[in-house]
């Protein structure tokens, strides 16, 4: 499964949806949570003003991250995109069976979306093309920035509080992000404490296009890059990067460009690897310095790199682990 780029998806959903219409009967109800409290208004990532009658309990959430960050918060979606990919990728807040699939991440059904009677749509920035409207003519729309690679940390506390707010749960928001805090916090006193601040690394994905493997380095300003600095490390990768989600793109003759035999490679494959796989017996791999030195950890299966603060913890863990072991 070729790894999933929200930013790569948007023209495709945008296409799509504008071709799939509605043709259910999405009169919905008035859902049972409207008289559970008072209203809320939240501004979202699009500068608008979103009122919901009250705290959203029936939550249907597009993109990953925040279909994670809805979960961490104690509030189960009814819906999400892709769920079987989520329990894939994302491990950090598990979704129960109860979670229906309205659909592709690229390609959600708005039938199924308003059939499941949601209170509002969690959704993300780059998806504000066609697809909003078409949602927003039967249910409350909330869009997140989802990422910014100049002031990612910043971004996602913004999101997960614009999420909090909008289920009626801020202090379980401070109490997961104070968890956030106190774990890259100790995890850079660890790496202090084993002389490894400074280490430079290399953070990757990857993917085979038939015989080619093509890999993705997480540049700096990346979410994942931000987290191994913030525990005290150093990305490595220098090369272009794209300014929302801080991707680079390369093949693995880019990667000769990293020379300090003390870097670390860290990359995700929650499906296939083409590190083990498609670079095994590739000789520009093996001479390079990460490879040569075996300093190579692959991220655990579910360690999704767009996600939410659990994930930043969980990504966290294990690179203090590796570093300091």
């Amino acid at each position: 499964m070729r790894l999933l780029t929200p930013a790569a998806l948007v023209a495709a959903t945008a296409l799509l949806l504008s071709a799939c219409g509605t043709t259910e009967n999405t009169a919905a109800a008035p859902s049972e949570s409207a008289a559970a409290s008072g209203p809320v208004t939240v501004t979202d990532a699009r500068g608008k003003a979103v009122t919901l009658k009250a705290p959203a309990k029936r939550v249907v959430a597009l993109e990953w991250g925040e279909a994670e960050m809805v979960a961490s918060l104690g509030v189960m979606p009814v819906g999400a995109a892709d769920v079987a990919g989520y329990n894939v990728w994302d491990k950090a807040a598990p979704l129960t069976a109860e979670v229906k699939d309205v659909g592709k991440r690229n390609e959600p059904s708005v039938d199924a979306i308003v059939g499941l009677n949601p209170d509002v749509v969690i959704i993300a920035d780059e998806r504000d093309s066609t697809l909003v409207p078409q949602i927003e003519k039967y249910v409350p729309v909330v869009v997140t920035k989802s990422s910014d690679a100049s002031r990612n940390f910043d971004r996602l506390r913004e999101d997960f509080k614009l999420v909090a707010k909008t289920v009626g749960k801020e202090s379980e928001a401070d109490k997961v992000l104070s968890e956030m805090d106190a774990k890259l916090a100790e995890g850079k006193k660890a790496v202090e404490a084993k002389g490894a601040a400074g280490t430079p690394f290399l953070m990757a994905d990857g993917y085979l296009e038939g015989s080619t493997v093509s890999i993705r380095p997480f540049g700096k300003g990346s979410l994942v890059s931000d987290t191994a600095e913030a525990v005290g490390l150093k990305n490595a990768w220098t090369g272009k990067v794209d300014p929302q989600w801080g991707l680079g793109q390369t093949d693995v003759e880019g990667l000769t460009a990293i020379t300090d035999p003390k870097t670390v490679l860290f990359y995700s494959a929650s499906e296939e690897d083409v590190f083990t796989t498609g670079l095994a017996q590739n000789a520009v791999y093996q001479r390079l310095p990460f490879v040569v030195s075996k300093k190579i950890h692959k991220l655990d299966a579910g360690t999704w790199t767009f996600g939410g603060p659990k994930s930043i913890i969980m990504t966290a863990d294990q690179i203090v682990k590796a570093v300091t072991a």
